[in-house]
């Protein structure tokens, strides 16, 4: 395999795909996906025009995923805001193919990845967003899992765990990034607890009827972040909670707890006080204590952190934080709360200005730069 003419080549098909009406991202994905076809393909037949042959192939794979990502803003539209209570409606092959795109020939990391990239509609960027790893290493493994299974028949669909995951990763990104696919990730969690009865199942789908409850509060008229506990809990939409608690009940009954169970319980707990100073912090501690014990999660531990600088004072909860990294995302606006609940104005106030500086989106950014300000001003007055 030359190499150095695979580098050659693709600038000029990558343009040539831009002139026949691709946008350049979309033209960098399909020359990628024609160049994993090349590297399997030219080794036993080298065409006789390398250029044309990978116009030809990238260009169908453009149309291809152009093809696919309309169908997918159909389903998108046909998703109500609000998901509608009970099991899913029609079954589309949306689901499919999360699982056959979990092959059992990936690992699970990489079949992730595979899957938010090719039926999520996430960018490569959202989903190293999510893996906290390098934009380019996140490109790297998904270029290894096309060519993994771009031999491989599709009949050994992957397990349940992984689709999971998936799931739960599209659904955060709907939940907080800038693409909304919350709604659609819901859908598909209600069509598969309806076909599985499993009991991780139901806690992932809890899980997200109780955070998406809470998501009319989340923001203010002006767009603006607004934290957990100056929310207007009366916009949450009990409906949500109600099923997801009644959901999660049931999947507890059954004395088998996993990660998303217990993720669900503290997002009952959060529902289930009246006021934010009526929060069974105890409790909560408690269950992340179950969490971080079944995953060792260093964001479980983080949020942890905070639940025991709610329930035990906040030099608890710094004493915690110090065990963790703090290259850790969010882990510099977890410091500043817990300063300023200690009383340290100045620190906290520098902190702010450091994790906005970090924060990955801007609605996190503008909070953390008003913070930053108010107790600025506090510290000048």
């Amino acid at each position: 395999m030359d190499e150095a003419l695979l580098r050659t080549l693709t600038p000029a098909v990558i343009g040539v795909l831009v002139r026949r009406g691709a946008d350049f991202a979309a033209a960098e994905d399909a020359v990628q996906d024609a160049l994993v076809e090349a590297v399997r393909r030219w080794p036993e037949d080298l065409p006789r025009d390398p250029k044309g042959w990978l116009v030809t192939v990238a260009w169908r794979k453009f149309l291809d995923a152009a093809r696919a990502d309309a169908s997918r803003r159909h389903r998108e539209v046909r998703v109500e805001v609000e998901p509608a209570p009970g099991p899913g409606e029609a079954v589309d092959d949306t689901l499919q193919l999360y699982f056959l795109c979990a092959h059992p020939s990936l690992t699970p990391a990489s079949a992730v990845a595979l899957t938010l990239r090719a039926v999520g509609g996430l960018t490569t960027r959202q989903i190293a967003r999510a893996y906290l790893v390098p934009e380019a290493t996140m490109a790297q493994r998904i270029s290894r899992a096309k060519r993994t299974v771009s031999g491989v028949r599709f009949d050994r669909p992957g397990d349940v765990g992984t689709v999971l995951r998936v799931l739960y990763l599209v659904f955060n990104e709907g939940y907080s990034g800038d693409v909304d696919l919350a709604a659609e990730a819901i859908r598909l969690t209600r069509e598969l607890a309806a076909r599985i009865p499993d009991e991780e199942v139901a806690g992932l789908l809890a899980l997200m009827l109780l955070h998406h409850a809470r998501r009319p509060a989340r923001t203010g008229p002006d767009g603006a972040l607004v934290p957990l506990a100056e929310q207007d809990r009366g916009l949450w939409d009990t409906r949500l909670i109600a099923e997801g608690v009644g959901v999660l009940q049931a999947a507890l009954a059954r004395d088998r707890l996993g990660e998303f169970q217990a993720q669900a319980a503290i997002a009952a707990l959060h529902a289930d006080a009246p006021l934010a100073e009526e929060t069974d912090w105890v409790q909560i501690v408690e269950w992340y204590d179950e969490l971080v014990a079944l995953t060792g999660s260093p964001v479980a531990r983080l949020n942890r952190a905070v639940a025991v600088g709610e329930a035990d004072g906040p030099r608890a909860g710094l004493a915690a934080l110090a065990d963790l990294d703090p290259a850790l995302p969010r882990h510099t606006a977890v410091a500043a709360y817990l300063h300023e609940r200690d009383g340290d104005t100045a620190t906290a106030a520098r902190l702010y200005a450091e994790a906005a500086r970090s924060a990955t989106s801007l609605p996190e950014r503008e909070h953390l730069t008003r913070q930053a300000a108010r107790l600025n001003a506090r510290l000048r007055g």
